[in-house]
């Protein structure tokens, strides 16, 4: 036990900030006593990831780096490597989901699914990173992730959405085709951030639910409360194929 805390603390000792990044060293030479103590960590932890974990907790500011040195020199194992970086850093979760998706370790569908299983709460930076990373995967973007994380369905549509204004609709009728029991809270979301475009986010909402009778009646009380007027909810609710008594009811009545 002793012995195994000497070498740590003697490994420790070598693996300072100023030596990743002095100006003086070249990059190549970095990147080899990166490799050389990464190695090290792994041999004494028994586990990349452990290796990863603990070297994340003594120097959170170089994890980036070393899950780049990591990813190169143990590929197999990017899986244990991605999560175990952000699960301790999750501070570094956009970089490391950006690195991940430009090594090409896996797809980038998978590695959205790994990253938010490790730290749901940061979420938001994954989905942000993955779709500037691959934007013509963007429809895969939403489906895994408000499939991985549904509680966060509204927040995941909010946050793609303003950075993708105008795919908007694109990314709405994803995820209520994925997960159809989040449309009232995902209609709220969208007319907070778009109020101008009332009209387009409750018809995408309603013609995306319409399959679910519960569903609309939820959505449109949930645009009713947003201000949307019966006037108009009533349009959307014949549509929908909800009778008048219904929503007169459910709706208007309320």
């Amino acid at each position: 036990m002793r012995k195994t805390g000497l070498l740590f603390s003697l490994a420790s000792l070598c693996f300072t900030a100023p030596v990743f990044s002095a100006s003086s060293d070249t990059p190549e030479s970095r990147d080899k006593f990166q490799t050389t103590f990464l190695k090290r960590q792994v041999d004494q932890n028994m586990s990349v990831g452990r290796a990863i974990r603990s070297i994340a907790s003594h120097y959170p500011q170089d994890v980036v780096s070393i899950v780049d040195i990591a990813l190169d020199t143990y590929p197999d194992q990017h899986r244990e490597i991605i999560f175990a970086a952000i699960s301790a850093q999750p501070a570094s979760t956009e970089e490391i989901v950006q690195l991940a998706i430009a090594k090409d370790v896996s797809s980038c569908a998978a590695i959205v699914k790994l990253a938010i299983t490790a730290e749901p709460s940061y979420v938001d930076f994954v989905v942000q990173a993955a779709a500037n990373s691959t934007p013509e995967d963007l429809d895969e973007i939403v489906r895994v992730a408000v499939l991985t994380e549904p509680d966060s369905a509204d927040s995941i549509v909010q946050t793609l959405s303003q950075e993708h204004p105008n795919k908007f609709v694109q990314i709405m009728t994803t995820a209520l085709n994925t997960v159809p029991f989040v449309g009232e809270y995902v209609v709220d979301a969208m007319l907070a951030v778009f109020p101008d475009e009332a009209d387009t986010v409750i018809e995408t909402a309603v013609r995306e639910s319409a399959s679910e009778r519960e569903q609309v009646l939820k959505i449109l009380n949930t645009a009713q409360h947003a201000g949307v007027p019966d006037s108009k909810l009533r349009m959307y609710a014949l549509a929908a194929g909800i009778s008048e008594s219904d929503f007169t009811t459910h709706v208007a009545g309320k």
